[in-house]
């Protein structure tokens, strides 16, 4: 499992702090820091910070398998 956090949509709400603090955090204002591997003891908490962020900005991308250099299937 890991995180997606698209940082050009996030707004700095911080919900996902109060949620998940072991796995994100604010850098000052408005600057998000966060883990994009957890612990699977924490996936709860990842998953309510997820759906309890306003402007959708966290994904949690629950496949391990490797993207790069994939090419997709076209036919």
């Amino acid at each position: 499992m890991r995180l997606v956090v698209d940082l050009n949509r996030c707004q700095a709400y911080a919900q996902c702090v109060f949620l998940a603090p072991d796995v994100f955090a604010l850098h000052g204002d408005e600057g998000l820091l966060f883990s994009p591997r957890f612990d699977e003891g924490l996936r709860d908490r990842v998953e309510a910070a997820a759906a309890a962020c306003p402007v959708q900005a966290i994904l949690v991308d629950y496949s391990d398998k490797p993207t790069e250099g994939v090419q997709p299937r076209v036919g």
